[in-house]
């Protein structure tokens, strides 16, 4: 309304109106029995006549709050507000600020309305609704049972992870409507699955209704992507949903093109960030709607509302990129295990590669192999050679230039018959550096940093930047060095003087190439940024696989071997001429599992020795880090299971300024210390609980030093 003078709020709107109609409208205001009701307040507003009371979740990530709180649900907003919706409320109003019976007071904050209720809990007076943003239910009974879930087996907030499952609203994609869904298709053949000894009887089950788990030893090749629609598609011919999780944009795309050919346009979501908020929210609702009952996605697609699951599906589950980075850091393999438990769904883990995990599932009879005949593995896969190091000692020209001459030789033959795949550890020109002769890694004088050789042959400390002119080994005196890892860049140079008639690609974290040409060419990439080659690579390098190997971490072995099959399944079959050659010692295991093409075995025997050292994922393990002062603090407060075992706190080491921190470590020039805490099987969920009321009491106390807790952590060191 206008103030007295005509001016004001409403000045704009009066203007130029008579004095009477004016008089008229405010004598109109003033006899109104139940005056207008501020949105802000709502006061004086007459409640719901039925179901007056809201259960909000506030959108506040911190545990001591990580519970309900109820809301007073005026006359106005009755219609809208359903349990599922976003609502806006007042949080943080005191007890004494209550005007007629409503509470007030407090900053606006967003959360989601979970339950309408009659009565309250509450004996105080309530603060009503401020505002439901929108009428559209995004938060079903199962998307926030699956969320409760999470939480819990990760020590963290319900509100963080409803942030990951539930994505930022876009007004213009909620007024669209979605299409109408499509009746289920008919179940398809059983292709490419006919190589797996249980292929067909899989998918028989699926298209039955039923629900099977199995962990999949995919072969190699490019077939996978089909293999996973099929899977798909035969779920949609029961009648029901799936899920398919996907490390990166690029498989998505891929799943995405062979869901298409297979079934046409509009049976699927396609979720990933590349499609831009809009997009990836109409897709998302296309999907809560019903509209669509499949989905292809990354990360984020674990916790999409899909209708009657009937399959949830994960390829690579060893990827770094099914690791949420953001509390409470879920990742996509658990999650995945949750819904099918939750929804008594079909389940498939699949890859060229096998984890630990995948190995546990089965051997605790959860889950059922899904593997292919010693016969047809061998058929699929191509020719592994070795070079260790003993072959480079005697080798002059892996001495001079660094390539073994087998390696020489298969880049010749295969460029003969099309491109040649080389795959370098580490991006850039000459990132590490090593004595020549007894390979201590060169260290910074001042900081213990690593060396690198830059562009123009200098030496510099990777940490604080300084130019090293005289190093000398520490060890045996030598001063003359070696590249101990040698770059994507440096990499390419060398080949390209060595075939300065073949073009030279580089595929890495500047510009990741999806496909290349089927004609002859190199292709020097990094581990994960292999592009897919028309028709095959006809060889493959794998280079300085001793430098992956060589990791101080639990998964070190796995990684290497999950990474060099991943590029070697994209080489041409050894009947059709295909061969890798690894440059790494030949005895190791990791080396041998890749030789016979065994990931299978190398998990199983990883597994074992994990069990008798009580490693996961045989055991649950949490890691405690902070300040020295502040973990000693949490480990007195936290009521431990009798049955957890201390191991630590040990120094964590500080990254280098500029670069992306990694989840746990300290910031750069603090000092932290990490403790592991470790439980036998069937503990984990009395572990997290012990964790994460110590953490919220900690918070709810206030003016402490932070404490990052963190269950399961990807690496132990």
């Amino acid at each position: 309304m206008s103030s007295e003078n005509g001016q004001g709020d409403g000045g704009a709107a009066g203007e130029g109106a008579p004095p009477e109609q004016l008089a008229l409208i405010r004598e109109s205001v003033r006899q109104a029995k139940t005056p207008r009701a501020k949105p802000r307040t709502w006061r004086g507003a007459a409640l719901a006549e039925e179901l007056p009371v809201a259960r909000v979740l506030v959108d506040k990530g911190v545990l001591h709050l990580d519970r309900y709180f109820d809301y007073a649900v005026p006359a106005e907003l009755d219609a809208d507000a359903r349990p599922g919706v976003r609502v806006r409320v007042r949080f943080g109003a005191g007890r004494g600020r209550v005007r007629e019976g409503r509470r007030e007071g407090g900053g606006l904050i967003d959360g989601f309305l979970v339950e309408r209720l009659a009565a309250s809990d509450y004996s105080g007076p309530l603060a009503a609704l401020a505002q439901v943003v929108s009428p559209e239910p995004v938060l079903s009974e199962e998307l926030l049972g699956l969320a409760r879930a999470v939480a819990d087996r990760y020590a963290g907030s319900l509100a963080d992870v409803l942030q990951l499952a539930v994505p930022p609203r876009n007004a213009r994609a909620e007024q669209r409507p979605s299409p109408a869904p499509l009746p289920p298709p008919v179940a398809p053949e059983t292709g490419s699955w006919g190589r797996y000894e249980r292929g067909g009887a899989f998918l028989e089950s699926l298209a039955s209704g039923g629900a099977p788990r199995a962990v999949w030893n995919a072969l190699p090749g490019p077939e996978w992507s089909e293999e996973l629609a099929r899977a798909v598609a035969s779920t949609l011919a029961s009648g029901r949903g799936a899920l398919v999780v996907v490390p990166d944009g690029r498989a998505a795309a891929r799943v995405d093109a062979a869901l298409t050919a297979l079934l046409g346009e509009g049976r699927h979501a396609l979720l990933t960030a590349d499609a831009g908020p809009e997009k990836r929210y109409r897709e998302w609702l296309a999907v809560r709607r019903g509209s669509v009952r499949a989905v292809v996605g990354t990360r984020a697609a674990m916790f999409a509302p899909v209708q009657d699951l009937g399959l949830v599906a994960l390829w690579d589950d060893g990827d770094d990129s099914h690791s949420e980075q953001h509390a409470p850091q879920p990742h996509a393999r658990e999650v995945l295990l949750l819904r099918a438990a939750q929804d008594k769904c079909g389940f498939l883990m699949g890859g060229w590669s096998c984890t630990v995990e995948g190995a546990q599932l089965v051997e605790s009879g959860w889950a059922r192999p899904l593997i292919a005949a010693r016969e047809q593995v061998r058929h699929s896969a191509p020719l592994v050679r070795t070079v260790g190091d003993q072959d480079l000692a005697r080798d002059e020209a892996a001495r001079a230039a660094r390539l073994p001459t087998l390696a020489w030789q298969a880049v010749r033959e295969g460029l003969r018959h099309g491109p040649v795949l080389v795959q370098v550890p580490r991006r850039g020109y000459v990132p590490r550096m090593a004595c020549a002769q007894c390979r201590t890694a060169a260290r910074c004088r001042h900081c213990s940093g690593p060396l690198e050789a830059r562009d123009g042959g200098a030496l510099w400390c990777g940490w604080c930047g300084r130019e090293e002119s005289a190093w000398h080994c520490p060890e045996c005196g030598s001063f003359r060095l070696r590249a101990q890892v040698v770059g994507a860049r440096r990499t390419a140079e060398e080949l390209g003087r060595a075939f300065p008639a073949v073009p030279v690609r580089t595929s890495g974290r500047e510009q990741v190439l999806d496909t290349v040409p089927g004609a002859p060419a190199l292709v020097v990439s990094t581990p994960g940024a292999e592009p897919v080659a028309e028709g095959g690579y006809a060889a493959a390098l794998l280079l300085d696989g001793w430098a992956m190997l060589g990791r101080p971490d639990l998964r070190a072995g796995e990684d290497a071997l999950r990474r060099w099959i991943a590029a070697a399944a994209l080489v041409r079959p050894s009947g059709e001429g295909g061969t890798v050659v690894v440059v790494a010692e030949p005895t190791l295991r990791p080396v041998q599992a890749l030789v016979r093409w065994d990931p299978v075995g190398h998990a199983v025997r990883e597994l074992s020795e994990r069990a008798e050292l009580g490693f996961p994922p045989v055991s649950r393990m949490a890691a405690v880090s902070g300040t020295a002062e502040a973990v000693a603090a949490f480990l007195e407060a936290v009521e431990l299971p009798p049955e957890a075992e201390l191991l630590g706190p040990v120094p964590v080491p500080s990254g280098p300024a500029g670069r992306p921190r990694r989840p746990g470590a300290p910031p750069p020039g603090e000092e932290w210390e990490r403790a592991l805490l470790r439980v036998p099987p069937g503990r984990g969920a009395a572990l997290a609980a012990a964790l994460k009321t110590a953490q919220a009491a900690r918070m709810a106390r206030g003016g402490e030093e932070a404490v990052r807790v963190r269950i399961d952590p990807p690496d132990i060191g």
